[in-house]
């Protein structure tokens, strides 16, 4: 099944809106031509090389990221969504003033994999117009796109389960693959950055040690570490075979509250753990709970086999 097929159908069936599902169709059309330019990364540009800008956050811009925004931008401000929240941008982006949702991005994840041929990927979130600070628990869809071997989506509604599509570059269409997504309850794998081991709080550390005693510890079994470095690509890992990703806070200055951003990254992944079967918290609670206090807050983010 096609996913404007599949799209059809969601809005049939009263679970998805008239501009949810134009915007839907706006992200799958940029995903498209964001996909293109990173097949052409070294050859008609240098789409890693830094530009001389910083997002929101301080953090140094790549060619691609301000060049994913843009596209994304463009194709959404002719969808049904009223506002852009951007990873990139400081403040929301006015769009259609009539719009009944409001689009929040992270317009291209893992960017500093860009000039190494990692996967990347777009990661995103529909809300319902209203204040800009929300609870994820209010998202009305949420998925994300992989750019790497094959350029993928994963995408939830409020209602239903999550389902994979992956883009025929021959047709230009993004076709489902299999059927609803459910990440097992047990796994053998884990993702975390240990290079950081020295900085993480006891309990994040009682754990790793406990996890590395293997089947003579207290969990009685023996685990993997998978780690690549990209969120959507170690999440894309865990929604096909299951696994557990930490992305802790630590005692490095400013990463206390955790490093990736509520709005763009932990609720959109949160959304779609849990509707995969999974759970996603911040050690402390239920991510979906949380109440921004900004646009880029920051939180410890785990989730996936509970």
């Amino acid at each position: 099944m096609s996913l404007s097929l599949f799209l059809d159908e969601a809005l049939g069936a009263g679970r998805a809106s008239d501009d949810t599902v134009s915007a839907l169709r706006a992200l799958a059309v940029a995903a498209i031509e964001i996909a293109g330019l990173v097949q052409r990364n070294g050859i008609s540009a240098d789409l890693g090389e830094e530009i001389g800008g910083t997002n929101s956050d301080g953090d140094s811009q790549k060619a691609l990221d301000v060049r994913a925004e843009e596209l994304i931008t463009h194709h959404l401000s002719t969808s049904g969504a009223a506002f852009l929240l951007s990873e990139e941008q400081d403040d929301p982006v006015p769009l259609a003033g009539d719009g009944s949702v409001i689009v929040a991005v992270d317009p291209l994840d893992g960017s500093s994999n860009i000039s190494v041929n990692v996967t990347i990927g777009t990661i995103f979130s529909i809300l319902p117009a209203g204040p800009m600070l929300q609870p994820g628990r209010n998202q009305l869809a949420a998925g994300f796109f992989t750019y790497g071997p094959q350029t993928t989506l994963i995408l939830a509604f409020a209602e239903g389960g999550c389902q994979c599509f992956v883009l025929d570059p021959d047709q230009g269409e993004f076709l489902t693959m299999g059927g609803p997504v459910s990440i097992p309850e047990q796994t053998s794998e884990f993702a975390i950055n240990a290079a950081y081991s020295n900085h993480w709080f006891p309990p994040v550390r009682a754990w790793m040690d406990g996890v590395l005693e293997g089947k003579s510890g207290p969990y009685k079994q023996s685990y993997r570490m998978r780690w690549v470095g990209s969120l959507v690509a170690d999440a894309w890992r865990i929604f096909q075979r299951g696994g557990v990703f930490l992305y802790p806070g630590d005692d490095r200055p400013g990463n206390g509250q955790g490093r990736l951003r509520l709005v763009y990254e932990a609720s959109p992944m949160a959304f779609l753990a849990e509707r995969a079967g999974a759970i996603a918290t911040d050690g402390s609670g239920s991510i979906l709970e949380i109440e921004p206090d900004s646009l880029h807050q920051r939180v410890p983010l785990i989730f996936g086999s509970a």
